[in-house]
């Protein structure tokens, strides 16, 4: 036997490259037919029903034409896409819906504009008031969390052994799985105690609460990273330990730090129930963060659409603030990529 055949009879046969388009297609175009048939409406049962099709499509033209070990590896990459397709839909869904609805009152005048005495059903108004005390809130529990977390990361990670280094990753762990409305609660009862007004510092100290196990755990991840041997060379050359974090373990990971730190306040950033019970709200733009109730963008979310009955002005302006919020966070996590990419250490010329 030639050794061109030999190989062409190991090969075996293979389905064309746009093979999964059509059983994609096929599937979708059959889902549909069946969902008619059957008489369902929801987009959701026509998607799980082609997921299905596609899955099964796949495995039964695969096994005929490739054999039955191939087909289960193309199995496996259909469940992946069929995955990742169901969690993608969803969000592309949610984020055009926000920006449908939001971009009827979202202008310039929205933005600089707080409620005033313009009333829940009447047009107008604005989120000034609102951003401002979410910047507030947030600038001032991340001034508050981030060295907390941090300097309690190095600890675990340098310094850490014994009971009481157990102990502080135990309440770590507990404090990453609080509801947030714990942390509300327990700022509540101290805020009881001294018979204390609302005001926007209470709730920095519970969006505080819930962001500091989450920058404990993303800096003690990175610290990790950093290889043993950059320390033991410091620390040969005489330099004491604290200088060797200082000037070697912390800049090699501070672009990651960094990005834990910007993805714990995107996390905190949308947070209601601890400002619903500590800060209230108010119509009015309130600056002083220790003073006074105050306003914040999710706040001002769940008061416009409580107080919209699912239509009027209230329920735009409710739309408009959810796309602003978003827009934030968004903002957010490209800074965290981006000072990630840029602190990434360098792995070639």
């Amino acid at each position: 036997m030639s050794t061109a055949a030999t190989v062409s009879t190991l090969k075996g046969a293979r389905l064309p490259k746009w093979s999964s388009y059509a059983i994609a297609a096929g599937s979708v175009a059959l889902g549909i037919g069946i969902s008619f048939a059957a008489g369902l409406h929801s987009s959701i049962q026509w998607a799980l029903i082609a997921g299905l099709l596609f899955v099964l499509g796949t495995y039964g033209i695969a096994a005929r034409v490739e054999g039955r070990r191939q087909a289960k590896d193309r199995v496996a990459t259909s469940l992946v896409w069929v995955a990742f397709l169901l969690a993608v839909v969803p969000l592309v869904s949610l984020v055009w819906s926000t920006v449908a609805r939001g971009v009827k009152v979202l202008d310039f005048y929205f933005l600089t504009h707080s409620m005033g005495l313009v009333s829940d059903d009447e047009p107008g108004g604005g989120i000034y008031h609102a951003i401002l005390g979410s910047l507030e809130q947030v600038a001032l529990a991340t001034l508050i969390a981030a060295p907390i977390g941090v300097l309690t990361a190095i600890y675990l990670v340098e310094y850490g052994r014994g009971r009481l280094a157990k102990a502080v990753t135990f309440f770590v762990d507990v404090m990453t799985g609080i509801p947030s409305i714990v942390a509300g609660l327990f700022i509540l009862s101290i805020m009881l105690m001294f018979d204390m007004e609302p005001f926007g510092f209470a709730g920095s100290l519970a969006l505080a609460i819930l962001m500091m196990p989450v920058v404990v755990r993303s800096t003690e991840e990175m610290l990790k990273l950093v290889p043993n041997e950059l320390r033991e060379a410091s620390l040969a050359l005489g330099i004491p330990k604290w200088r060797t974090i200082l000037k070697v373990v912390i800049p090699t990971s501070i672009g990651g730090i960094t990005t834990g730190i910007m993805l714990a306040v995107a996390r905190i950033a949308g947070e209601t129930a601890p400002v619903l019970l500590l800060v209230w709200g108010n119509s009015l733009i309130n600056a002083n963060p220790f003073e006074g109730a105050q306003q914040s963008l999710p706040l001002y979310i769940y008061q416009q659409y409580a107080n919209s009955a699912g239509a009027g002005a209230a329920y735009d302006r409710a739309w408009a603030a959810s796309l602003t919020l978003i827009a934030f966070v968004m903002i957010l996590n490209l800074v965290a990529r981006g000072i990630a990419r840029w602190k990434a250490p360098k792995t070639g010329r």
